[in-house]
């Protein structure tokens, strides 16, 4: 028997890989799998204290079900998850072997759902594969810089970059949302005949998959789950003001002033990048920038807040490249 229960749990142990399908807040479950040597798996971007349900589970020889209010998932004796709600087939995962295939398409592609390569350091490359969807459209997945809206055909780094911002959830057209919950670097492939998510080096697949009837109500139980955003404060709803970028202190307050005349409210400046003397030094250039602080006061005085860029590069020319270098060193 490959199917057990654990604590409104339901688990399924073939192979050598031990996955789990936990009731994880309302019509919500978080699926998790490792190889060989079970282990716990940290809540990653699933912080929220959530009521997990009871889940009910049924089990015979072939095959298990879980259900969490509208949604069900059922798994067969092979290992192949498929996800209901109200009894409507939406995500399956792709599986393409002689025994335990549920496709009408060919068995001897010996493609299967979840593909573990051991990798040097005790990790896995990993693979999770779902069917596609001719007709479902996909939104979301963070700030990437490209025009298409919809993201089915596409592929997506999962990675951050300047001017990308990857957040690994998805809503789909067919009312689910999707969190790919691996805190690694990776890929999604939303493609026409498959799609991909893929984790470069893990030990353990991890995702979060809801129900709603409205993209809205998804979103809400996302949030419900991740954690909300806090209120806004009310000083920052205005406009900001940021450009690539200010040269000079004199440009900065010449900006400002124009606003002012013009009566045009600003909440807050931006003083981006490469007003250092040298990376590191994380500090105004006194050439350019002769009184930081009294143009910060003017600022302040007109109720506008000035947020400062930093980051993290060090030149060796810094200030600080030696103790940094110094700090790094010790560190190892």
């Amino acid at each position: 028997m490959y199917f057990h229960t654990e604590d409104h749990c339901l688990v399924f142990t073939r192979n050598g890989e031990t996955l789990k399908i936990q009731p994880w807040a309302e019509n919500s479950f978080r699926v998790t799998a490792v190889r060989w040597d079970s282990h716990d798996i940290p809540k990653n971007a699933l912080t929220e204290k959530v009521n997990t349900g009871t889940g009910e589970i049924s089990v015979t020889e072939d095959c298990a079900r879980i259900t969490n209010g509208g949604i069900s998932a059922v798994i067969n004796a092979y290992g192949v998850l498929s996800f209901y709600h109200k009894d409507q087939l939406i995500l399956r995962e792709y599986y393409r072997n002689y025994d335990g295939t549920l496709s009408e398409e060919s068995r001897c592609l010996r493609s299967i759902n979840r593909q573990w390569k051991g990798i040097p350091g005790g990790l896995y490359s990993i693979t999770q594969s779902f069917e596609s969807n001719d007709s479902e459209k996909i939104f979301g997945m963070g700030q990437y810089q490209q025009s298409s809206t919809n993201l089915k055909g596409c592929i997506l780094d999962l990675e951050q970059r300047n001017s990308q911002v990857s957040i690994p959830f998805m809503v789909s057209s067919l009312n689910y949302g999707f969190l790919w919950n691996n805190p690694a670097v990776g890929r999604v492939t939303f493609g026409m005949n498959k799609t991909e998510w893929h984790s470069a080096a893990s030990d353990h697949i991890d995702y979060w998959i809801t129900v709603g009837d409205s993209p809205a109500e998804i979103v809400e139980r996302y949030a419900d789950v991740t954690g909300h955003a806090p209120d806004f404060p009310d000083d920052l709803l205005g406009m900001w003001q940021c450009k690539l970028r200010y040269r000079t202190q004199k440009e900065v307050l010449d900006v400002v002033h124009r606003y002012r005349k013009k009566n045009i409210p600003i909440s807050v400046i931006v003083i981006d990048f490469f007003h250092w003397t040298y990376q590191g030094d994380w500090k105004f250039d006194p050439l350019y920038w002769p009184d930081p602080k009294a143009m910060i006061d003017e600022l302040h005085s007109y109720g506008i807040k000035v947020m400062v860029s930093v980051w993290p590069s060090v030149d060796k020319r810094s200030e600080n490249y030696c103790r940094t270098s110094r700090y790094f060193q010790l560190s190892e």
